[in-house]
């Protein structure tokens, strides 16, 4: 068994190239014997966000505080709040952040590949937009029938 005490990784500041705004990453876990799985602990303040971006096996992400935004490249702008898990399918082009007032906090899991890198970074952060961005009519799932 092995233990990694809080702390006890230093922390790094998200690179601008991938990241707009103040992005905080916090190490968790690194691939260890047969898992090929890796975490992080990502802060992003109000406003920050990552570049779109891929994974070739996919990525999850567990909102642990604040309120956050995420899209797909197809899809509208998703609010997420903790608690909520988000499952990034391989090869799904997608960003994630936090709201424009609020910071968020999330634990990102992927899986690496032998072969090949983990993320395939789409375009840098600083031209970080699609046409038609649009926010999501969808029902939360914990939203009441008839609040809408």
């Amino acid at each position: 068994m092995e233990i990694k005490r809080n702390g006890s990784q230093p922390s790094g500041k998200g690179p601008a190239e991938y990241f707009t705004g103040n992005v905080r990453v916090d190490p968790l876990f690194q691939p260890n014997g047969p898992t090929h799985a890796s975490g992080a602990s990502v802060t992003f303040e109000p406003g920050a966000r990552s570049a779109w971006h891929t994974h070739l096996l996919g990525q999850t992400l567990i909102v642990t505080s604040g309120c956050g935004r995420v899209q797909s490249w197809d899809g509208p702008v998703e609010e997420i709040k903790p608690g909520d898990v988000v499952w990034c399918p391989p090869g799904e082009k997608h960003w994630h952040g936090a709201a424009p007032t609020t910071a968020m906090t999330h634990i990102s899991v992927w899986n690496k590949s032998m072969t090949s890198p983990r993320t395939g970074w789409n375009m840098s952060a600083m031209n970080n937009t699609r046409p038609e961005v649009r926010p999501s009519n969808r029902k939360r799932v914990d939203e009441p029938m008839d609040k809408h």
